[in-house]
């Protein structure tokens, strides 16, 4: 009885230094009960978030420039970044489904080049929340070049290396412009 008792008090004091040690519990503040206890989170899925946040909060706004003052001098923004064409082409030509040990997928980018094939600007109209403006049309042609090399390690361990690859994309850079005056700070869509 003597030996059982002693073997759940171990336990029992293993069990609180555990506890007590591990950050999670017993930390000053306001508690939420068992949603503040950490559980693990897919690599994938984690990924998957940071992706959608960056690409929000980098591509997902539409700028409203100011005013155009001369009809022929309108320029197109800056080419579409090289971030945004690797991005592109990561959606075009996803690498799913590599399994270490079985099946590695590699992409190393050679060369991007990008060409403006379209700039204009259509008439002015009035869109709800943003009130009158012009949209501005900048189409790139963005040619990216890369190596793909795939590791196979079963049933038969070989590689398959694609050293040419090519991959024509086709990136819209559309942004606004205001019509007339308004406000200094236009805001961001």
């Amino acid at each position: 009885m003597t030996k059982k008792l002693i073997t759940i008090g171990y336990f029992g004091v293993l069990a609180l230094a555990v506890t007590a040690t591990c950050g999670c519990i017993g930390v000053a503040g306001p508690g939420v009960g068992i949603a503040s206890l950490p559980f693990p989170v897919s690599p994938f899925h984690q990924q998957m978030a940071e992706d959608y946040a960056y690409e929000k909060a980098r591509y997902g706004k539409v700028a409203i420039l100011p005013p155009i003052e001369d009809v022929g001098s309108h320029i197109a923004l800056d080419p579409p970044s090289d971030d945004q064409v690797v991005r592109e082409l990561n959606k075009a030509r996803p690498i799913d489904g590599s399994v270490p040990g079985l099946e590695t997928t590699i992409r190393n980018i050679k060369g991007i080049t990008k060409e403006l094939i379209a700039d204009y600007v259509d008439p002015p109209r009035v869109m709800p929340l943003v009130g009158p403006v012009q949209l501005h049309h900048a189409h790139y042609k963005c040619t990216v070049y890369f190596e793909e090399i795939t590791h196979v390690g079963w049933p038969f361990p070989h590689m398959i290396k694609t050293e040419n690859g090519i991959e024509t994309l086709y990136i819209d850079a559309d942004h606004l412009h205001r019509v007339g005056g308004g406000d200094a700070n236009p805001p961001m869509m």
